[in-house]
């Protein structure tokens, strides 16, 4: 039985923020994959290794968490003032599903920097030494993110001496804002859909929780940890080795996604798996963070523990924290009672790694609360470049 060749496509393996992804220019991708469709999600599956009943991905580019099963695809932009279309799908471990119903935070670090990498980027806006700014239309919810990014003899320096909780090594600080994130753009609603600051979410099994149910960054529903019998300092073994637990949160994330207007019916939360993301807040109290490093309550302004694809998240999505910076600079949400209250452009929180600074600028206009920025620093290096090869009868 003859069986099909091994096709080989150009790539490059990168890490972005606390993330690692598969990158691709769209140019470059088979023809039947340039396209959205069934092709390529057959090849990003295959290119990371799922469905994997092992959930180990050995025959993959993924590393078998929800943080490293990831494929991006940059483009020249097809927006007005902006360098490129960055296009991310987060790949299922288990299942045969790409969801491509929000963005990947960390990645769109890595994307201002493959951008340039890539040749996507006009020379012309490339300094010699300096930061060259990197304007990216986030596609799958249409929103821009500037990413500025630092430049040597005229190439992205990648190296550098900025220390991220959750990333083994230091490199180069690249300094990213989100801008107008709260409204994800796909969904067209309020920052707040329910249209409260906190409301009282009845979740089957559980019981009634309060609730801020927040879209900015990404759809993102923030529970107290009290509430759900947590203290905010649990690292992600304590909470993904719970079956019962992760049963327990995926029922709160189910029960929100309907509040929020995301899902019509329970049912179709397995087929938004990246969206919305479910959190619980605590104030500020010492912890030993995965590495062993002591986080000193004085040192943060409260806790924060997050799941993506159904797992505690051994350090925090970009996205989510876009969506912790927002609801902390809103007075009343869980999140900014959690770090005390009143007003703040920025804050610290405690995550299962160590700690991240966010800021955000939220503002009351005709009742309804916006914010125009929220800005991170996080760091990407290229790992591997060169080619993927999959099986030719892949898609």
């Amino acid at each position: 039985m003859a069986h099909a060749p091994q096709v080989k496509i150009p790539a490059t393996y990168i890490r972005g923020g606390t993330s690692k992804g598969v990158f691709f220019r769209l140019q470059d991708l088979p023809a039947a994959c340039q396209v959205p469709g069934e092709a390529r999600d057959k090849l990003f599956l295959r290119v990371i290794g799922s469905p994997d009943p092992y959930a180990a991905h050995i025959d993959g580019m993924g590393g078998a968490t929800s943080s490293t099963s990831k494929c991006v695809i940059l483009s020249k932009a097809s927006q007005p003032d902006h360098d490129v279309d960055y296009l991310y799908g987060q790949i299922s471990i288990d299942k045969p599903f790409v969801d491509w119903s929000g963005n990947c935070g960390n990645l769109s670090t890595a994307a201002g920097a493959f951008a340039i990498h890539a040749g996507l980027v006009d020379p012309a806006r490339i300094p010699q030494n300096g930061t060259a700014v990197v304007r990216i239309w986030q596609a799958n919810i249409g929103k821009t993110i500037i990413a500025h990014v630092p430049v040597t003899n005229g190439q992205v320096q990648e190296t550098g001496d900025f220390e991220l909780d959750g990333v083994t090594f230091p490199a180069a600080e690249i300094v990213l804002e989100f801008m107008d994130p709260s409204d994800d753009g796909d969904e067209g609603g309020s920052m707040f859909p329910t249209g409260n600051l906190v409301d009282d979410l009845l979740v089957p099994g559980v019981g009634t929780l309060k609730a801020t149910m927040i879209t900015a960054g990404i759809p993102t529903v923030f529970v107290n940890a009290k509430d759900i019998g947590y203290t905010g300092t649990e690292l992600r073994e304590q909470i993904n080795s719970d079956p019962e637990a992760l049963k327990r949160f995926e029922a709160i994330r189910v029960a929100g996604a309907l509040r929020m207007g995301l899902i019509k019916t329970p049912e179709e939360a397995a087929t938004r798996q990246h969206t919305p993301k479910i959190a619980f807040v605590a104030p500020p109290q010492s912890y030993a963070a995965s590495s062993g490093k002591t986080i000193e309550a004085g040192d943060i302004d409260l806790l924060v523990r997050a799941l993506s694809m159904g797992k505690l998240h051994h350090a925090m999505m970009g996205t989510c924290a876009v969506a912790i910076g927002t609801a902390a600079a809103i007075p009343g949400t869980l999140v900014n009672q959690a770090a005390g209250g009143g007003e703040r452009e920025a804050v610290r929180f405690g995550h299962p790694s160590g700690t991240l600074r966010v800021g955000a600028q939220a503002k009351q206009v005709d009742g309804q609360w916006t914010v125009t920025k929220a800005i991170m620093s996080r760091s990407a290096r290229i790992i591997m470049e060169g080619w993927v090869r999959v099986p030719g009868d892949t898609f």
